[in-house]
């Protein structure tokens, strides 16, 4: 028995379009109702519950007439605007005949980057399971960018887990578990547990189904974010929801691999677009990757993209390879004129609001 994910006081549970909708891209209010079901019980035995589902897309696609996931960015927000409110409702309705309350979320990048914004989403969170209600999460769809997006509910859960501090993640697929390869093919095995990287050789991840953005990949991806947290994190069906929160032997078990990080540099490692890079020399590159060090003008040897201070930015190395990401204290326009030079020598000829990093240690993460 998982004891960890059975005692977990808090637990994220996120679920994929392929779980909730038909092929058609319809609401099956029957994969709904199952799903709460096994929800409520956990949720009614004390434990504090936070939904991420994903559908709202995919529940918008039949009321308009589509009958595949739209290409265009505009359609797709265009269906997530009609959909979200199917979703809620059906939702707030399964929910409620438990005896349960709920409460939608929407979230967008920016609220897990920006420290007031991500404040904000976590008193709000955990106000929500004080209140005793479930908070339902989604990608804000309507409002959210190709440029700054989650990409995937399966990483925005992971990203929840980790702001909410919950103790379990479960990602709830149309897959029973990790397999070696395609589990629709001979000879593919499941994989029981994972506890580090090194246990993801030899294995061929899938791609997502018809109506999701997701797959077997992003759910690995984002189990390894959650466990590099400290968060035990389960891969399984949504039909074995019940087993997998009961700690049970379901899917795949991704052990705890690493200690909680701050939220910011999980969000520059994982979910950060970057709006440009800086190109180092090699000291440069020595410094920051190997000795802790901020990023200093005089290491800069050029500078790409449109970004302004306090955008995330990468960091490559001679050969363009990326290194780094972080925050640059500097607008794009700014930096030509500051490449090569020592602080001393910027504070001494331009002020000393020069006499600072281009991008600090502590907000830098090494790739």
């Amino acid at each position: 028995m998982r004891q960890d994910v059975a005692s977990a006081t808090r637990v994220v549970v996120k679920v994929g379009s392929s779980s909730l909708t038909t092929d058609t891209g319809e609401i099956a209010t029957g994969r709904i109702e199952g799903l709460v079901q096994a929800l409520a019980v956990r949720h009614n035995k004390g434990s504090q519950l936070i939904l991420v589902s994903s559908g709202a897309i995919a529940s918008g696609l039949t009321p308009l007439g589509l009958t595949r996931r739209p290409s265009d960015l505009a359609t797709q927000q265009a269906a997530a605007s009609v959909g979200q409110g199917l979703l809620i409702a059906r939702y707030t309705a399964a929910f409620a005949s438990h005896g349960i309350s709920t409460g939608q979320v929407l979230l967008s990048a920016d609220d897990l980057m920006r420290r007031t914004h991500y404040r904000n989403a976590q008193r709000t969170l955990d106000r929500l399971l004080e209140l005793k209600v479930l908070p339902v999460v989604n990608e804000n769809d309507t409002v959210a960018t190709d440029e700054i997006r989650f990409g995937d509910n399966d990483r925005l859960a992971a990203l929840v887990a980790h702001v909410t501090r919950a103790q379990a993640l479960i990602l709830l697929s149309d897959v029973d578990a990790l397999y070696t390869s395609d589990p629709r093919k001979p000879g593919a095995t499941r994989v029981t547990e994972v506890r580090a990287t090194e246990d993801l050789k030899n294995i061929t991840l899938g791609k997502a189904a018809t109506h999701g953005t997701g797959g077997m990949a992003t759910k690995v991806e984002s189990a390894m974010i959650a466990t590099a947290a400290g968060i035990p994190t389960v891969v399984t069906s949504a039909s074995h929801a019940e087993d997998a929160l009961n700690g049970d032997p379901v899917g795949t078990y991704f052990a705890p691999t690493g200690r909680r990080p701050a939220t910011r540099l999980l969000w520059l490692r994982h979910a950060a677009v970057a709006r440009g890079s800086l190109r180092l020399d090699k000291g440069a590159v020595e410094a920051i990757t190997n000795k802790n060090a901020s990023l200093l003008p005089a290491g800069i040897t050029g500078v790409t993209g449109t970004f302004d201070a306090g955008d995330p930015v990468n960091l490559t190395d001679t050969d363009d390879r990326t290194v780094a990401r972080g925050l640059v204290n500097y607008d794009a326009t700014e930096i030509p004129g500051l490449m090569g030079r020592s602080t001393r020598w910027l504070s001494s000829k331009l002020g000393q609001e020069y006499e600072r990093e281009v991008v600090h240690r502590d907000d830098l993460v090494v790739l």
